[in-house]
């Protein structure tokens, strides 16, 4: 059987073990603080035929949405990355994204960010006009198990890398997140509500399932 690397992350609200599986940061195990190592390997070894789907699912998402070598995907865009040296922001000219020499990740991220904000703001705006109700604030996170959030008091969160996905993708979070602002659970008066707005949104929800875990840089 092959040894499946994985790091320990110890938590003072663990009730249990607990294993995920992440696209970028791998497999991670946590612990309750008093569980000794040996309940990390252990459940490693249990779970091991799970961990092996769960990296196939992955790769198999992370191979259907990576575009063309020496690009990265926008809103069903390709983007053609340009590095320049010294260049130390991202900036976007037409279908070239000119970013820094070396290692630009961390700074094609946060233009990703600044674009996201740009991006979901005025959705959000026009769909929220729509419904009729108001939302307090927005902000762009990097959640590492939801696209996007609404909170009790209205507050929306929207993750960065759904700029990664198709223009309708994104489309049908936003609607999602706003028919929150009316129904609170995902009971079927809240689904109605979606389909009532967005006809066709069981497509997205299948494509965000079946390639979410892809939508990394």
């Amino acid at each position: 059987m092959t040894e499946i690397a994985y790091r320990i992350r110890r938590s003072d609200r663990a009730r249990g073990v607990r294993v995920t599986v992440d696209p970028e940061q791998g497999v991670e195990v946590v612990l309750p603080r008093r569980a000794s190592e040996g309940a990390a390997r252990s459940a490693v070894r249990e779970l091991t035929p799970w961990i092996e789907r769960q990296q196939r699912r992955q790769a198999e998402a992370r191979a259907h949405v990576a575009p063309s070598a020496g690009s990265v995907p926008y809103l069903g865009q390709e983007l053609r990355l340009s590095p320049q040296p010294g260049r130390t922001r991202v900036h976007r000219r037409g279908d070239e994204l000119l970013v820094p020499e070396g290692d630009y990740r961390p700074a094609l991220e946060r233009w990703y960010r600044r674009r996201a904000h740009a991006e979901v703001a005025p959705r959000l705006d026009a769909v929220c006009a729509a419904l009729g109700r108001p939302y307090s604030r927005l902000t762009i996170r990097a959640q590492r198990t939801r696209w996007a959030s609404c909170s009790a008091d209205g507050a929306m969160s929207f993750n960065w890398r759904l700029l990664l996905a198709p223009d309708e993708v994104l489309d049908y979070v936003v609607w999602h997140e706003a028919c929150h602002l009316i129904v609170r659970d995902h009971s079927p008066r809240f689904w109605s509500l979606v389909a009532q707005h967005r006809p066709g949104y069981k497509a997205q929800v299948a494509w965000l399932r079946r390639h979410g875990a892809g939508l990394h840089l």
